[in-house]
């Protein structure tokens, strides 16, 4: 009897998680009500609530687990009060701060879409037309950035493994053993990767975690353009190959994220071909305007490079996370990344192989990032994503000649969307070391004050040891005049932080 009670209750199954076709509907329904209004509410909203951890988690409860579950309208109630009255949002139109891009709402239904669907997009037999769209958004990415579309790659979390991909499939190529069975300490020889001083963190990790070791990093200066000294870059290799180590790559960046300055592209390339070395672009933040007609010979020069790092979550506006690797020679990621355990039966016929993403890349388990990527280069194609890239490089431009109009104000550089400039007090000289130090001191202020504020969002860079305040525009809802309202909430923030702080750091 009780066997047969049992199987009965598994045959009728009340399941927590399972919600009604009716209750489905109704709730997302809500939901997308509220986020539809929330998007129409943000030229309203602050930037960002500005409050501290504690008062966040007070906020949020520091309950324990539930006993018992709770029903899907008051949950959905609460995760949205608690989300969109405790939240920065990098979709506001005056976000302007790390190079997060408001995200397209296409996107946003593109992760519901993909989420319902669920598809496993490691290997092939298990989502079928989920791998041929990441395909297919692959060549699309390719031919929008002039990139040879012979080539392939995959979709990633985002621009740190991107770059770790390309890194890791240049170091297998251009080593001269065999790394992936002997290891790093088969060979008595040192490795020596080039970056400009300029290059993204994600490099120290890379050389961390993949054996090299950080001094492994040739970190060559930068002219007064922020852009890789080529002269110096071309004497160090000569110099390691004299002093026996083995040169195996050259990173160069389409745009930095300080001050998004787009190194010599050609020019690198032409030396890896002359030394044999793997050419990898970092161009998670810039690469997608050299889709421009008017993109620079040095930004078009990604072409030529082994492998490409880019984020659609930043300059495609997809949601995050969606970064995305790009390869020259799709073979180079499977010498690097493809196993074939016994336990994996997905190879297809001679007739159909099959494109299984988990030989491309560190994930066996892979998420459908391809989907929101894919309906927005089909929604605004490449006229219209020409024409946002465009609209925000012309609004940092204008930007940057407000900002140099006012007196109080030191527009410092411009490069892409990326305007940098910090405020200075008319009655301080810039040559007065003792005063350098206090505008360094005071500016660093005056971004703790407005990324706490809400009014608006930007973040800083350090430039000739200048501490600059920095505006990235990467944002389809960002106007002319949310840009015209910058240099008059930066003044009045500075007098009044200059007038609190300058007695206590220097005599008048």
């Amino acid at each position: 009897m009780e066997s047969d009670s049992q199987d009965k209750s598994l045959n009728n199954r009340k399941v927590p998680l399972e919600m009604s076709p009716e209750e489905f509907r109704k709730v997302g329904h809500q939901l997308v009500d509220r986020i539809a209004e929330m998007f129409t509410s943000f030229p309203q909203r602050p930037v960002t609530s500005g409050e501290s951890s504690k008062i966040i988690r007070q906020a949020l409860g520091n309950n324990k687990l539930p006993k018992t579950g709770t029903s899907t309208d008051r949950i959905f109630e609460e995760a949205t009060n608690l989300l969109f009255d405790h939240s920065l949002f990098n979709g506001h139109p005056r976000f302007w701060g790390y190079i997060t891009s408001s995200a397209s709402p296409i996107g946003v239904l593109g992760d519901l879409l993909a989420s319902a669907v669920n598809p496993n997009v490691g290997a092939s037999a298990l989502s079928p037309m989920a791998t041929e769209i990441e395909a297919q958004t692959i060549r699309w990415i390719s031919e929008l950035i002039g990139y040879p579309e012979t080539g392939g790659g995959l979709l990633v979390s985002g621009g740190n493994m991107a770059n770790l991909v390309g890194f890791l499939a240049g170091r297998t190529a251009k080593v001269n053993w065999n790394i992936r069975e002997e290891g790093m300490n088969a060979a008595n020889q040192k490795l020596r990767v080039y970056v400009s001083k300029a290059t993204h963190t994600w490099i120290e990790k890379a050389a961390d975690l993949f054996g090299l070791g950080t001094k492994a990093i040739c970190w060559i200066e930068t002219d007064i353009n922020e852009q890789m000294d080529i002269e110096a870059l071309k004497q160090q290799i000569l110099s390691d190959q004299a002093d026996g180590y083995l040169p195996i790559m050259v990173v160069g960046a389409a745009g930095t994220v300080s001050t998004g300055a787009i190194d010599p592209l050609p020019e690198i390339a032409s030396i890896c071909r002359q030394h044999d070395l793997w050419f990898h672009v970092d161009g998670a933040y810039g690469a997608p305007a050299a889709a421009l007609p008017e993109a620079s010979a040095q930004l078009r020069g990604l072409s030529e490079a082994d492998s490409v790092a880019l984020d659609p979550h930043k300059w495609l506006y997809s949601p995050l996370e969606a970064g995305c690797v790009l390869v020259k020679n799709p073979q180079t990621l499977l010498d690097t990344f493809s196993f074939h355990p016994e336990y994996y039966s997905f190879d297809g016929s001679k007739e159909d192989p099959s494109l299984n993403y988990y030989e491309f890349g560190f994930q066996n388990s892979r998420g459908f990032r391809a989907l929101k990527v894919w309906l927005g280069l089909r929604q605004a194609g490449r006229d219209g994503y020409i024409k946002m890239i465009r609209d925000d490089i012309a609004l940092s431009k204008a930007l940057y000649h407000l900002v140099e109009a006012q007196p109080e104000i030191e527009a410092l550089t411009q490069n892409l969307s990326i305007t940098t400039f910090r405020y200075v007090p008319v009655d301080l000289s810039n040559d007065d070391s003792e005063a350098g130090k206090y505008i360094n001191d005071l500016n660093q202020e005056i971004l703790n004050k407005l990324q706490a504020g809400g009014e608006l969002y930007i973040s800083n860079a350090i430039i000739d040891d200048k501490y600059a305040l920095r505006a990235c525009i990467v944002n389809f809802r960002t106007t002319l005049s949310d840009i015209q309202a910058l240099p008059e909430i930066v003044i009045r923030t500075g007098r009044s932080l200059d007038a609190e702080m300058r007695p206590n750091h220097l005599s008048n």
